[in-house]
């Protein structure tokens, strides 16, 4: 739950932050006070990422039944969190009632009209319709199209919706060209009539908010194995803030005999590691970097930064999903995931949800085995790109500075 939204939220502050318009920008994360109020919040975000963790992890009918229940913010569902959000007013008073809120979750939005706000945009999240996700009385953005149709069926009006793209940091997106025509070479190299030696595969696995893809993603490091260590696949293992996974991806690296590989676990680390591939020419000191961190903020910044100079994003299909960043989605939690890696599939910047190991092995030999997979994908983004497809927050920011104006 959090770092999805605590991401979308750094996505759009950099825009906010770049744009001359913008006099001052505040991340205002409302988890992130001393209060019985955002209490509330941690213990109810608590509690979901527990679920999520033992449902995706027990598997069968535990992880349907989970699955089937985050279909179902109905009109019900928003009633509550609507109340819930006038409970959570203390958490946003203070602030002038004009000032623009960008909020990243339908709670935040929910609770900024509670107050009073009069400029609010709500980032609709996913890729699949429900009224849980939208907020009444703010302007509601889509990343995609189909959303966008959906919600209009639902029954929100016209002028409180607009379709406007993805939610993509702006470093990721003004370095679009950049970062896919670096793959392309790399994914060209060694192949046909291109020179040089054939370049490993990077493949950076990040861990969700709620921790909850142990098992899978233990597995699919073991089946891995083989290919690190003939050097085919190079792996930036994240494990954010969650000291379990770090725990199982040390016990994962133990028994596919992976000795030799590198730990960061600081923001100033991961800079480092970030300028040193964005060379063309360098590649990391071992074949497995693991990333751990004491906290969430560098464990959520972490991805962003790796994004640009990894080959292969292997994600649930989350708010990741939507990144500029080709990608293989594995396995989801929760089933209003799976139309996110639909989306990631029609733009052709993504592969189909690979529900099984065997599934996401498929996948790692069609990127491994050849160029043509990493290339098609990199052209994709670089023609979406073209399209305005990641520019959501570039747009979310324009649109709340236009609705200030007008005030």
């Amino acid at each position: 739950m959090r770092h999805s939204h605590r991401m979308n939220c750094t996505a759009a502050s950099s825009w906010a932050k770049s744009d001359p318009c913008v006099r001052e920008t505040y991340f205002h994360d409302l988890l992130n006070i001393d209060s019985s109020e955002a209490d509330l919040i941690k213990s109810t975000d608590a509690l979901y990422s527990k679920m999520s963790r033992i449902t995706s992890n027990l598997g069968g009918i535990f992880e349907k039944v989970w699955g089937m229940a985050m279909l179902q913010g109905d009109a019900d569902a928003l009633r509550v969190t609507g109340l819930m959000a006038v409970w959570l007013r203390p958490l946003m008073k203070g602030l002038p009632l004009d000032t623009p809120i960008i909020a990243t979750h339908s709670l935040v939005g929910l609770v900024a009209v509670a107050c009073g706000f009069t400029n609010v945009i709500n980032l609709i999240i996913d890729n699949h319709a429900q009224w849980f996700v939208v907020v009444p009385g703010a302007l509601n953005l889509c990343q995609g199209p189909v959303n966008y149709q959906k919600c209009l069926r639902m029954g929100i009006k016209a002028e409180n919706l607009q379709l406007v793209g993805h939610w993509i940091p702006r470093e990721l997106v003004d370095n679009i060209s950049t970062d896919c025509l670096r793959r392309i070479g790399r994914a060209k190299s060694g192949y046909g009539q291109n020179d040089g030696p054939k370049k490993a595969r990077r493949v950076l696995i990040p861990v969700g908010g709620a921790g909850a893809q142990r098992k899978f993603i233990v597995e699919f490091v073991r089946a891995l194995g083989p290919l690190v260590k003939s050097g085919d696949v190079q792996l930036f293992l994240n494990a954010g803030d969650h000291k379990h996974m770090k725990s199982a991806f040390l016990s994962a690296l133990d028994s596919i005999g992976v000795k030799d590989f590198d730990t960061v676990g600081t923001a100033e680390g991961v800079m480092r590691f970030h300028d040193r591939l964005l060379h063309p020419a360098n590649e990391p000191n071992a074949n497995v970097t693991l990333f751990a961190f004491d906290d969430y903020f560098p464990a959520v910044a972490t991805t962003d930064i790796l994004s640009r100079v990894t080959d292969i994003l292997a994600c649930k299909p989350s708010e990741l999903a939507f990144y500029p960043v080709p990608k293989l989605m594995i396995r989801r939690v929760g089933d209003h995931e799976q139309y996110s890696a639909l989306r990631a599939a029609e733009l052709g910047d993504g592969t189909l949800e690979a529900r099984e190991i065997s599934d996401a092995m498929c996948n790692m030999d069609l990127f491994v085995g050849g160029c043509d997979f990493l290339t098609q994908m990199n052209e994709s983004i670089m023609k979406n790109n073209e399209q305005g497809i990641y520019d959501g927050c570039k747009n979310a920011v324009k649109l709340a500075l236009e609705r200030a104006n007008k005030a």
